[in-house]
C-alpha cells in the first residue's frame, strides 16, 4: 500500500512588519506570493492533498486564489487560530489521516518540489525532519542591556526553515500534548523527546517578513514586485 502525504500551508499571520501591505498577495513575477508557495506542493508528485490555513479576513481571497490558479490538491481552506501552532493544529484536523504531513510557511515563496521530496525522504528515517542551513555569521548571546554574554559555537548552529515533514500521527500527538508556545513544529516534537533530523535546506528559501525581504525575492526571481 502506497504512503499518503499531505501538506499544510500556514498563511494566517497578520504581516505587521510589512508597512501595511499584505505580503501574501503581493505580486512576484505576475503571481501573488502565496501562489508561489502553494505551486510546488501542487507540482510535487508525493503530495496528495493540501490544506491552506488563513486569517478569517483572507478566506475569500484564498478561495479565489485556489480557483484561479487551479490548485486541485487544495482540499480544504480553514480559518487559523490565535497562535501559529493553533493554526497548524486546525490544519492537521482538516487534513485528516495520512502517513506524512509537510508544514510550510505561506511566506516562503521559493520552496521547490525537490526540497519537499528531500523532506519526505528524511522524515521516513526518524519520523520528523526539518530543512536547515548552517549559520555562516558569528553568533553572540547578549543580555537585555545589549552586553555580550558569550559567543556561541557556530559549527553546531543551524537556521531552520520549512517545509518541516513529520509522520502525521507523531505531529498530531505533539500538538495535543505540548501546550507551551513554540516557534516551529519541530520544537513540539523535540519536547516529546523524539528525534528531529535536519536535512539540506536552501538559502533561496527565505521567509518574507519585511519590505526588504521582498527586494531580495525580486532579485532572486528577476521580476518586478507590485504591492497588493
Amino acid at each position: 500500500m502506497s504512503e499518503i502525504a499531505g501538506a499544510i500551508i500556514v498563511a494566517a499571520g497578520s504581516g505587521t512588519r510589512m508597512a501595511g501591505a499584505d505580503k501574501l498577495f503581493t505580486e512576484v513575477a505576475g503571481q501573488p506570493l502565496l501562489a508561489h508557495a502553494i505551486a510546488p506542493f501542487q507540482e510535487c508528485a508525493s503530495i496528495e492533498r493540501i490544506v491552506l490555513v488563513m486569517a478569517s479576513l483572507n478566506l475569500k481571497r484564498g478561495r479565489d486564489l485556489v480557483e484561479r490558479y487551479g490548485f486541485t490538491k487544495a482540499t480544504a481552506l480553514v480559518k487559523g487560530g490565535e497562535r501559529r501552532q493553533d493554526s497548524v493544529r486546525l490544519g492537521l484536523e482538516a487534513l485528516g489521516g495520512c502517513d506524512y504531513v509537510a508544514v510550510h510557511d505561506g511566506a516562503r515563496p521559493l520552496v521547490t518540489p525537490e526540497l519537499i521530496a528531500r523532506g519526505l525522504e528524511a522524515a521516513r528515517e526518524t519520523g520528523a525532519a526539518a530543512p536547515a542551513i548552517p549559520i555562516a555569521d558569528t553568533v553572540k548571546e547578549a543580555g537585555p542591556n545589549g552586553i555580550v554574554l558569550r559567543t556561541l559555537d557556530r559549527s553546531r548552529l543551524w537556521a531552520v526553515q520549512t517545509p518541516q515533514v513529520f509522520r502525521y500521527d507523531l505531529l498530531l500527538r505533539a500538538h495535543r500534548e505540548i501546550t507551551a508556545d513554540v516557534t516551529d513544529d519541530a520544537a513540539m516534537v523535540e519536547a516529546l523527546g523524539e528525534p528531529v533530523r535536519l536535512f539540506e535546506g536552501s538559502r533561496a528559501n527565505i521567509k518574507v517578513t519585511t519590505v526588504e525581504d521582498l527586494t531580495l525575492i525580486e532579485a532572486l526571481t528577476a521580476a518586478p514586485i507590485k504591492q497588493a
